[in-house]
């Protein structure tokens, strides 16, 4: 279950993920110079359509495929400044492989995509009900507005 680790902000700053029990969640790996950057706007119109029947979004920036600026910190700039992004961004994160967080790890091995468990790019989105279950993985491609149904059926 995703409330068993802690992750850190871009700021440095460790929370338990516990702290999100009863929220549903977007939880997304995300690189300012990618190609999918422009997803940020639409994550960010997630949030902001949703947060108030307690969606979160939460970006974890990652250099894993060379498309990231050089911390966290700078990146979360870099996004709140482009894109307005106003959800929680943390710290840089590893995605895969032997090193790879703990939380990403969960994540993949409970929703696996089309090619296994590894994250193929950035921008890969995972929806977590309000239990802390992960429900479904979403493509780097794909459009977040394409995962509304999805977010509306765990918001009722």
């Amino acid at each position: 279950m995703i409330y068993d680790y802690d992750v850190t902000l871009e700021n440095g700053d460790t929370y338990s993920m516990s702290k999100y029990r009863g929220h549903p969640l977007v939880i997304v790996n995300t690189a300012t110079k990618c190609g999918f950057a422009p997803q940020f706007k639409q994550l960010e119109s997630l949030y902001e359509q949703f947060k108030d029947q307690g969606l979160v979004v939460l970006g974890f920036p990652s250099n894993q495929f060379k498309q990231e600026l050089a911390d966290g910190q700078a990146a979360a700039e870099a996004c709140r400044l482009t894109y307005g992004v106003s959800f929680p961004m943390h710290s840089m994160t590893i995605v895969n492989g032997e090193e790879a967080d703990p939380l990403f790890n969960e994540l993949k091995h409970d929703a696996p995509g089309v090619l296994g468990e590894a994250i193929k790019w950035n921008f890969c989105k995972f929806l977590v009900d309000a239990d802390g279950h992960v429900v479904e993985r979403f493509a780097p491609k794909t459009n977040p507005n394409k995962m509304i149904p999805s977010i509306e059926k765990l918001l009722k």
